[in-house]
C-alpha cells in the first residue's frame, strides 16, 4: 500500500485533488511496486509547459469551440500540430500525447479557478485534446504508437514530487477525453489490449509488449493459464459466473424449504456471495475510497441484503424444528432473499456494457444518478423546512401525536400521490395551507427540475453515444489490464486462492514455485475455457499470418467490396483522373476559394501592368488590346468595338 501521509503537504487540498484525478475511476496495478518511468518527471513537465504555452498563444482569447473541433480547423492547423510534435524534440517526442492530456487537465483546473476566463480555458482544453488526436491519427508506425506513445507510463512533477506513473491510455479515460478515445489509433490499441495481442511484460509490468505467440499456429502453445489475464476472457468468465449466480438465486427463491434447512442450491448461492464480498473488500483495500462508484454501492447493497438473509437463516437453524422463532426467522430470511430479485437482474447490466446499446444506456443511467444529487440536495432542504413547520404545528397544543401521519403525507407528495384528507383538521387553516404549498414546491418545481436534469443528461449522452460507448469500453479494458493481482482468480474462485493457496503456501513457498502452483491451479479451474480459447487463438494465428503475408494489419478482414478490388485499375482506365478533376475541395469554404482565385487574378493583373510600364507604350497597348478583345468576346461583343475604342 502507498504511504498516503507522504502524499500530503501544506497545500493538502491541491494534493488531494491531484490524487483524486489520478485514482478516480480505474484500478491501478500494485502501486507500491510501480517501476520508475523511462523519462525523468522534470523533463516531462517541461514538455507539458511548452505545449501549454503554445496553446495559450494559438488561442489568446475566447472563441467558439466549433472553430477548434471542426474538420480542417482554421485554428488547429497542420503547422500547429507539427509545432506541437517538436515540443519534446527527437529524444522525448513519444511523451507529447501524454503531455497534451496533462495540459488538458491543467486547463480544466484553471477554468474552475478562474471563472472569468472559464470559457477560454475550456476551449484551450479542447484544443489540447484535438492536437493529441491529430498526432495519434497521423502516426503510421503502429508498434511505436502503441508501445511508446500510448502505453508507456510517465510522470510529472507535483509539489516537487513525481506523480504516480500513468500512460496516455489511462490519462484519456481518467479525464473522459472522448476526442482522444475516439481516435483510430487509440481504439486499435484498446482492441489489441482487449484481445490480448498487447500484454504486460513479465519482467517490467510498466511496459506493454506485443504478444509473441500471436502468429503461432501450435494449439498447445495457446493452452496457457497466463492467457486468463486477457480482458476478453476475464469478461467472459465474469458473465458466466453472473449467470450462474442468477440461476442459483432463481433456484433458491423458487424452492423454499419450510423446515428452514439449507439445501445445496442455497449453500452455493451464499458461497458465491462470500466470493463476491471478498473481491470487493480486496479491491477497496488496495485502491481506497477512489474505488467507490455507483456499481460498487449497488453491488454492496445486494451483498448486504444476501448476508442479512444468511444470518437470519443461521439464527433460525439455532432453534429446534417447528419452533415458532425458527419459522419466524426462516420466513424473514426468505423475505430478504425475495427483496433482492430486481437487483439480481439489474446487476446483469454491469456485465453487458460491452454491447453498444447497453453500454450507452449505462452511461445515461450513471449521469442521471449524478444529476439526481442536485435534486436530492434541494429536496432535503425543503423537506427539513416543511417537516419542522408541521411538527411545530403539531406541538402547538404541547402534544406530539401526528408525526407518522405527517411523514407519510410528505412522502406521498414526493411520490406524486398527495393526500389532503386529514389536514383540514390539522391546525386549521395553517396545516392545509402549508401542505398545499409543500405539494406545489415538490410536485411542480422540484420534480420538473429533476425531469429537466434527466432530459439534459439523456440528450448530452445520446448525441455522443458512440464516443461514450468507446470510452466505457476503454475504461472496462483498462480495469482488467490494471488488475491488482498477477494471478487471475475471478470471484468466486478467489475463495480457492485465499483458502488453498495464500494461507497455506504464499508465506513460505519461494516465488517461482508459488507462481508455478498458481498456474497449475488456474489451469485446472479454467480448463474448459482454455480449451476453447486456445482453439480460437489458433484460428486467429492463421488469420494474422495471412494478413501479414498480404502486407495488411493483423486485425484486417476482407470485406465484400474488397474481394474484386485487386482486379480494378482505376489509373489505367482513366477513372481516377476523372474523379480527381471533379472532386470538390472540402478543406476550404467556397467563398474562401473564390477570394483566393480573385487574389490570384489581381496578382496576374499587377504583373501585367508592371510589364506594360517597363516594356513601353506599343507593346503595352498591343497587350492591352488583346486582353480587351478577349474580354469583349467573352461577353459576345465584336472586335470592331475594340478598334473604335
Amino acid at each position: 500500500m502507498v504511504r498516503w501521509s507522504k502524499l500530503f503537504n501544506a497545500d493538502g487540498h491541491d494534493r488531494r485533488h491531484h490524487l483524486q484525478d489520478e485514482m478516480r475511476s480505474l484500478l491501478p496495478t500494485r502501486r507500491d511496486h510501480i517501476p520508475p518511468p523511462p523519462i525523468p518527471a522534470k523533463e516531462v513537465t517541461k514538455v507539458a509547459l511548452r505545449l501549454k504555452h503554445q496553446i495559450e498563444q494559438v488561442i489568446p482569447c475566447e472563441m467558439q469551440e466549433s472553430k477548434v473541433t471542426m474538420p480542417h480547423s482554421p485554428i488547429i492547423t497542420h503547422a500547429v500540430v507539427e509545432t506541437a510534435k517538436q515540443a519534446g524534440g527527437e529524444e522525448y517526442r513519444a511523451v507529447v500525447v501524454y503531455c497534451l492530456l496533462v495540459v488538458k487537465k491543467w486547463f480544466r483546473r484553471q477554468a474552475l479557478l478562474e471563472l472569468w476566463d472559464a470559457e477560454m480555458h475550456d476551449v484551450r482544453a479542447v484544443a489540447a485534446e484535438m492536437i493529441a488526436k491529430r498526432i495519434i491519427e497521423a502516426e503510421e508506425d503502429m508498434e511505436y504508437l502503441h508501445e511508446e506513445v500510448l502505453l508507456k507510463r510517465y510522470s510529472i512533477l507535483v509539489d516537487g514530487e513525481a506523480s504516480i506513473p500513468a500512460n496516455a491510455i489511462e490519462r484519456a479515460v481518467d479525464l473522459h477525453a472522448l476526442t482522444v478515445i475516439g481516435s483510430s489509433g487509440y481504439q486499435k490499441c484498446i482492441s489489441y489490449l482487449w484481445r490480448g495481442w498487447l500484454v504486460q511484460d513479465d519482467e517490467d509490468p510498466a511496459r506493454f509488449v506485443d504478444y509473441k505467440e500471436k502468429t503461432n499456429t501450435d494449439y498447445w502453445v495457446h493452452l496457457d493459464p497466463d492467457r486468463m489475464r486477457v480482458p476478453l476472457y476475464q469478461n467472459t468468465v465474469q458473465i458466466a459466473m453472473s449467470l450462474i449466480f442468477l440461476a442459483l438465486y432463481t433456484g433458491a427463491i423458487n424452492t423454499i424449504n419450510p423446515s428452514g434447512d439449507l439445501d445445496v442450491v442455497e449453500g452455493l448461492l451464499y458461497v458465491f456471495t462470500l466470493g463476491f464480498v471478498c473481491d470487493e473488500i480486496s479491491k477497496f483495500w488496495k485502491v481506497g475510497r477512489w474505488y467507490i462508484g455507483f456499481w460498487n454501492v449497488f453491488n454492496s447493497t445486494l451483498y448486504s441484503l444476501l448476508t442479512t438473509s444468511f444470518v437470519l437463516r443461521t439464527i433460525a437453524l439455532a432453534h429446534a424444528p417447528l419452533h415458532p422463532k425458527r419459522l419466524h426467522f426462516n420466513e424473514l430470511s426468505y423475505n430478504f432473499l425475495a427483496f433482492t430479485a430486481p437487483m439480481f437482474w439489474m446487476r446483469l447490466l454491469l456485465y453487458l456494457d460491452t454491447f453498444r446499446f447497453f453500454g450507452a444506456m449505462l452511461v445515461v443511467l450513471k449521469v442521471m444518478m449524478r444529476e439526481s444529487l442536485i435534486f436530492f440536495a434541494l429536496l432535503i432542504v425543503v423537506l427539513v423546512g416543511f417537516l419542522q413547520a408541521f411538527i411545530g404545528l403539531d406541538l402547538a397544543d404541547s402534544k406530539l401525536e401526528d408525526t407518522g401521519f405527517i411523514v407519510q403525507a410528505m412522502l406521498n407528495a414526493i411520490m406524486q400521490s398527495p393526500e389532503f384528507e386529514g389536514f383540514d383538521k390539522f391546525a386549521p387553516p395553517f396545516g392545509l395551507i402549508l401542505y398545499y404549498i409543500f405539494t406545489f414546491v415538490v410536485m411542480v418545481i422540484l420534480l420538473n427540475i429533476l425531469i429537466a436534469l434527466y432530459n439534459s443528461a439523456y440528450e448530452d449522452i445520446t448525441e455522443n453515444a458512440i464516443d461514450e460507448f468507446m470510452c466505457l469500453y476503454a475504461q472496462k479494458t483498462m480495469q482488467f489490464v490494471r488488475a491488482p493481482d498477477e494471478n487471475v482468480f475471478i470471484a468466486p474462485f478467489n475463495l480457492i486462492e485465499l483458502l488453498f493457496l495464500v494461507l497455506p503456501f504464499e508465506w513460505w513457498l519461494s516465488k517461482p514455485r508459488y507462481e508455478r502452483l498458481n498456474d497449475i491451479v488456474m489451469g485446472i479451474i479454467y480448463s474448459p475455457l482454455l480449451i476453447i480459447t486456445a482453439f480460437m487463438e489458433t484460428r486467429q494465428a492463421h488469420k494474422v499470418k495471412y494478413n501479414r503475408h498480404r502486407g495488411e494489419d493483423d486485425d484486417d478482414t476482407v470485406e465484400e467490396w474488397e474481394q474484386v478490388l485487386d482486379e480494378c485499375d482505376f489509373e489505367a482506365d482513366g477513372w481516377d483522373k476523372k474523379v480527381r478533376a471533379s472532386k470538390p475541395n472540402v478543406e476550404f469554404d467556397t467563398a474562401v476559394l473564390e477570394v483566393r482565385k480573385l487574389q490570384q487574378e489581381v496578382g496576374e493583373l499587377k504583373e501585367l501592368l508592371l510589364e506594360m510600364r517597363r516594356g513601353g507604350g506599343s507593346w503595352g497597348s498591343d497587350t492591352l488590346k488583346e486582353s480587351r478583345v478577349e474580354e469583349k468576346e467573352e461577353f459576345g461583343e465584336s472586335s470592331e468595338s475594340v478598334e473604335r475604342e
